[in-house]
Order: structure tokens, then sequence, then C-alpha cells
């Protein structure tokens, strides 16, 4: 098969297009034809050699598919062979053929292409994990999101507005301000010429967000508590900007608040397992009835994996960045 490998860790030019094995499915996992992989900042820095991929999973990057289920593993009764699936794996994705554990793997949602669907899997397991299993946030609260434009803040906004919450946005430009208006964030905040923390509080009348959800990290510690509600939650899912911070616990402690913080991938598949079966019995229905649709900004085949990078990395991008397998 044709996947892309790091040559070495450096910038996009040493993704290359190489010829593979195709990966065998170990027990409780299944072979999927890839169609089309998402990528994703962990790509970046796996690439970058400050990411490496967990113990025994391969070096070839990519986090979520979309194709179809060809070979299954011991053990497997579900997907079906021949079943259009998504999935999130742990790494494999920029390949022709990768195995994914079965539990990883979601039906291919309803009014998608492979290439939407791929877009699907890392940013809608993550948002649900961080915004809604582990920040709670309920119907009629607000979110702030830091980010608004990227793959998880798009998602983000999608689903938070899905579930009845109101939605508050940074980005770094007005048009990206402007496409976070129109799927459905109520505030824009364009962090170049405004103070987020003055916005959050203006336009929540002095109240705050209830819940955070932050990629930066860094300097941002300090000031998501001011900006943060009384009881409100901080989910940290990234140091983007710097991963110290230096912070007076005096008003995280008389604004009780809650700081959460996780990574996706080095999670153990059971776990993954049961993120997967929380969004399809509450997430699934809504791609039909709420019209739940990934914004994909570009798509690249396969063996341009280093222009896709390159792309990312400028950070032009709204949404989200598909590879083309096949």
């Amino acid at each position: 098969m044709t996947a892309v490998e790091i040559r070495e860790p450096g910038p996009p030019q040493v993704l290359r297009a190489v010829s593979r094995p195709v990966p065998v499915p170990g027990p409780g996992e299944v072979l999927i034809r890839v169609a089309a992989a998402g990528v994703n900042r962990p790509d970046v820095l796996q690439r970058k050699g400050v990411y490496p991929p967990p113990r025994g999973v391969t070096d070839i990057p990519g986090l979520e598919v979309a194709g179809e289920v060809v070979e299954l593993g011991a053990g497997v009764a579900t997907p079906a062979l021949g079943s259009q699936v998504c999935a999130l794996v742990a790494g494999g994705g920029y390949a022709q053929y990768v195995a994914a554990p079965a539990v990883q793997c979601l039906p291919l949602p309803a009014g998608l292409t492979m290439a939407e669907a791929a877009a699907v899997p890392e940013t809608f397991f993550t948002v649900w994990l961080n915004i809604f299993e582990r920040a709670r946030l309920t119907r009629g609260e607000t979110l702030l999101v830091h980010g608004g434009s990227s793959g998880i803040g798009t998602t983000a906004i999608l689903l938070a507005r899905a579930f009845g919450a109101r939605v508050l946005v940074t980005a770094g430009s007005a048009q990206k301000c402007a496409a976070c208006l129109e799927l459905g964030a109520e505030v824009a905040i364009n962090y170049h010429e405004v103070d987020f923390v003055e916005a959050t509080l203006r336009a929540t009348d002095g109240k705050g967000a209830d819940v955070i959800l932050d990629m930066v990290g860094g300097s941002y510690l300090a000031r998501n508590v001011a900006a943060a509600a009384t009881e409100g939650r901080i989910a940290l899912i990234a140091v983007q900007g710097g991963h110290k911070a230096e912070l007076d616990l005096r008003p995280l402690m008389t604004k009780r608040l809650t700081i959460t913080a996780s990574t996706l991938r080095p999670q153990p598949v059971a776990n993954k397992g049961r993120i997967a079966a929380a969004l399809r019995a509450q997430v699934w229905p809504l791609f039909a009835s709420a019209h739940l649709k990934p914004v994909v900004h570009a798509r690249f085949p396969l063996a341009d994996a280093a222009l896709a990078h390159q792309l990312m990395e400028s950070g032009a991008h709204i949404g989200k960045i598909v590879l083309l397998a096949s």
C-alpha cells in the first residue's frame, strides 16, 4: 500500500509517500480501506518529533479516517465486512489501509461524504470528552472557545449549539470571526484587537463563561480564570501558547472553579470505545436531524501530505484539512 512516513523530524518536506505492507488486523480490530484521512495538529507535532506515537503504535501519522471495512480481526462481529465507517486511530491514518479497534469505529454519518466523515472522529471525540463529559456543559450555559475557526473550534461551535448552549469564540482575523458567527457562535472576538476577558464579561453581563475550552495554555490560564463564571469549568486540551503558567490561586477558590485537562491519543481503547458509544447514541442522530456537517477547508491527495501540513501551519485554514487516499 501507499503510506506517508516521516523521514526524520523536521519541516513538512520530511513527509514522503512510500510503499508499506498492508497491516493485519489484530484481535478486536478491523482493516479499513481508507478513502480519506483527517489532518490534525498532533500530526504536525509528531512530524516535528515532539509528540511520538504511543508504544506499539505505527510510526505512520494520522489519527482519523473514513473508508470501508475489508477484513475483521478475531472476535469482531461489528462493524460488518463492507461497512462504511469513520474511525479514530492512534496512528496510521496517512495510508491506503489502516487497522483500527472495532469499538472506535462509527457508521458513516448521515448525509456526509467520505472526505467529510474523515474530518469527524478526532474533533468530535475530543469535544465530547472535554466539553460535555469533563466540563459538563449543559443547555443554557455559555461556552467560550479559544481558536474558534480551528477543526476543534468549529466542531465545538456546532455541538454546543446543537445541545442548546450559547457560544462565544476567539479567532485571529475578521474572516475567521465571520466564519464562526456563520456556524452559530453568538459572539466572535478578534484576539488581535480586543481583550477576550473584557469581551466575555461584556457579552455575559459580567457573569463570565460557564465553560472555557482552551488550546492555548501558557498566559491564557490566568485570563481564563478571570473570564470564567462562578462555578465555571476550564478544559485544557493543548498548550500551543506554552506549557507553563503562573497563577494566583485566590480567584480560583473564590469562584469555585474547576480546571480539567486531558489528551486523547494515549488513552486506552476501552476509554475511546466508551466515548464512541456515547457519540453514537447522543450525537450521531443529529447528523440527520440537526444537519451537522464538519467544515472542510481543503482536500489534498495523500501524496501531497506535505502541502496539507504547510497549510495547517500557516494558520490560514478554517475548519479541517483532509487527505484523499483513493
